[in-house]
């Protein structure tokens, strides 16, 4: 039977009354398992009227008694742990291991929000001027939204809710449509933990909703984390309503690998970064770069090897190392830009396409793939593919493999294995991406 669900407002799941919806799949069986309701205009109205109602009173709260609320419901995330990752699994495919560090990820940021009162201390300036102190005092915006994607349902909300909830501000979330029942499960947990009613919502929808929170003037900001081209849309449209806006937009996050390395070490951090969660993280490896051909050689011939023991399979099942995709259609587009690669030359040497899981046949499976000689040219490197497709981009000397990361558009994350200390000293200062991981 397949479930309706719900909007979380003031305190209570709401029914959605604007008539239109978003069916929610099991990505293991590609069946249908619920419709989640897309929110009109009017009904965004309506949540941002509870919130800004809710947000005197918990905004005048003293801070301390606002930490204690945040830790009482990390206390209860932990409780419901396997509750809640099991829920994720179901409509995310992500194995149950997965699921569980997705939720411990987030509620680790919520914990660290609960210390924010030594964060929200004024500053004091002793005779500024002539007989003039000045003092300043941190209060809370209002309401502030989070609109987050498919890939982290727990993570990426209490990321954003967290820190917002120990300011004072009440708290809109526009979860994806694609697995919103964590979102709405974490919203009872708030409840339950104190947090007053219509502190914490729920807002389920597409662009009207989204186009609703960004131009209505009572939300003072907003989260943002999803493609590129939606993060300059939301950024630019919340800066023209006067809204202080933070947007995270798409990742091609690339791997040097030096010839001093170990290559064991990094062919298995390799694997793990490129085929975990089935590529669908924003940090996702999926640029090998080693430098020199001996050292693309061998680092090849590991991953091969590896990639023959991955198990792909029902995201509940102990042994999956990672399960489907989460939509027929990033299923797909996946497998359009294995063609691609294909079609312009580079080395396919792992063929993630064609996949079937036993049982399973009609769930979103893509397998792990992994292309060698690809080049700056090709498609598969410029853009990013969101899935288990790992490209070799061989480099021939260190200056070029630094080159090649700092000159990508999406310089999200870059990781360099050595073992000689000095390459990644220079590497961490010089190259052009936001986040350095060294042997990691």
């Amino acid at each position: 039977m397949v479930r309706e669900l719900s909007h979380y407002v003031d305190g209570q799941r709401v029914t959605g009354t604007s008539g239109r919806f978003s069916d929610v799949f099991d990505p293991c069986t590609g069946q249908v398992q619920s419709r989640v309701p897309l929110a009109s205009r009017e009904e965004v109205r309506n949540v941002v009227a509870a919130a800004e109602k809710a947000q005197l009173a918990w905004g005048a709260m003293n801070p301390q008694r606002r930490g204690r609320i945040l830790l009482k419901f990390v206390d209860l995330v932990n409780e419901n742990m396997d509750e809640l990752a099991t829920l994720l699994s179901s409509e995310h495919g992500k194995t149950f291991a997965d699921s569980k560090g997705d939720i411990q990820r987030g509620i680790e940021v919520v914990e660290f929000a609960a210390g924010a009162p030594h964060l929200l201390k004024g500053e004091f300036s002793d005779d500024a001027g002539a007989g003039i102190d000045v003092h300043s005092l941190r209060q809370p915006l209002g309401v502030v939204a989070g609109i987050t994607p498919f890939n982290f349902p727990a993570m990426i909300p209490l990321w954003k809710s967290g820190p917002a909830l120990a300011a004072g501000n009440a708290f809109i979330l526009k979860p994806s449509e694609r697995d919103p029942s964590v979102p709405l499960r974490l919203a009872e947990l708030y409840s339950e933990a104190g947090v007053p009613d219509g502190v914490f919502n729920v807002v389920n929808g597409d662009k009207e909703a989204v186009d609703a929170l960004l131009e209505d003037p009572r939300v003072k900001a907003i989260g943002f984390v999803g493609s590129t081209p939606i993060a300059q849309y939301i950024y630019a449209t919340a800066a023209a309503h006067g809204k202080r806006a933070q947007c995270f937009g798409g990742a091609k996050n690339h791997m040097v690998i030096m010839p001093d390395a170990d290559l064991d070490m990094a062919a298995d951090a390799l694997i793990g970064a490129g085929f975990g969660s089935a590529g669908e993280r924003c940090m996702a490896i999926s640029v090998a770069v080693p430098v020199g051909e001996e050292t693309a050689d061998r680092l090849v011939g590991k991953l091969q090897d590896r990639i023959k023991e991955l198990k792909v399979g029902h995201s509940l099942d102990k042994d999956s190392d990672f399960g489907p995709v989460v939509a027929a259609s990033a299923k797909e587009r996946i497998e359009g830009y294995i063609q691609s690669g294909v079609d312009q030359g580079a080395t396919l040497l792992a063929d993630g396409r064609g996949l079937t899981v036993e049982g399973y046949k009609d769930g979103f499976w893509v397998g792990p793939t992994l292309f060698d000689h690809v080049t700056k040219d090709m498609k598969i490197y410029q853009e990013e593919i969101f899935g288990p497709v790992l490209s070799v981009l061989r480099a021939a000397d260190y200056d070029e493999a630094l080159r090649l990361c700092s000159e990508h558009e999406f310089g999200n994350g870059v990781a360099i294995f050595p073992r000689d200390g000095a390459p990644p000293r220079d590497f961490a200062s010089r190259v052009e991406v936001g986040m350095v991981g060294i042997n990691v």
